[in-house]
């Protein structure tokens, strides 16, 4: 049972992700345009609010996930379980805690539209600092993702609860995404590597997703 729930739940991840970014253009990483982000919110508060909230779903059920990860397969090993559940629970909640000062954008929009002068400038460096915290606690918040990506991948590629080739193709896609974020941390504005991670790291969520909901169907 808690496998098919993970599988929905790393699919609502991915399906919750999309419809924000696409349908209501939340960026992953902003752009530290402060003026331009506050006349964007001020002009859509609610597709501003409706995005972030969504990415609030989703951290929420990155939290779940990783519990119900923990309670399907840490049997195999107690070990990786843990590091996954707490690196994964971890990502969620700095996320979540994140988001709130984010959301706190639109009353900083509404001020902004009414000042002039130096109190604009003033709201202008508060929000650029909003937007610095968000880009890096994404950061951070991905290298935790990766080490318990990695972590659950290498317990589906040692115990063989699954076929070895997800457990090998997530194992390549965490490392990868963790050597992009780090990256990033680094040289913020290099996202090239972040990139290619994200793109692996999606069509292993996909499958993994899919193979964890089918599976009873799939595998007598």
């Amino acid at each position: 049972m808690f496998e098919e729930i993970s599988g929905l739940l790393f699919l609502f991840i991915i399906v919750t992700l999309n419809v924000a970014s696409q349908k209501y253009d939340y960026d992953v990483f902003s752009e530290l345009d402060a003026e331009a982000k506050l006349q964007w919110i001020n002009e859509n508060p609610s597709r501003f609010r409706t995005g972030v909230s969504l990415l609030m779903a989703e951290h929420a059920a990155i939290v779940l996930l990783a519990i119900t990860l923990f309670i399907a397969f840490s049997s195999y090993n107690i070990l990786l379980g843990t590091v996954w559940l707490l690196s994964r629970s971890v990502e969620g909640l700095i996320q979540t805690r994140n988001k709130r000062n984010y959301l706190g954008l639109v009353s900083v929009a509404e001020e902004y539209a009414t000042t002039t002068g130096s109190e604009r400038g003033r709201l202008e460096d508060l929000t650029r600092s909003i937007l610095e915290s968000k880009n890096s606690t994404f950061a951070v918040a991905q290298i935790l993702f990766s080490i318990g990506t990695l972590a659950y991948s290498l317990l589906f590629l040692v115990y063989g609860v699954m076929p070895q080739i997800i457990g090998w193709f997530g194992g390549a896609a965490s490392i990868t995404y963790l050597l992009g974020s780090g990256y990033y941390l680094v040289r913020p504005g290099s996202k090239a590597l972040w990139g290619l991670g994200g793109l692996l790291i999606f069509i292993f969520e996909l499958v993994l997703g899919g193979w964890l909901l089918l599976s009873p169907i799939l595998v007598p």
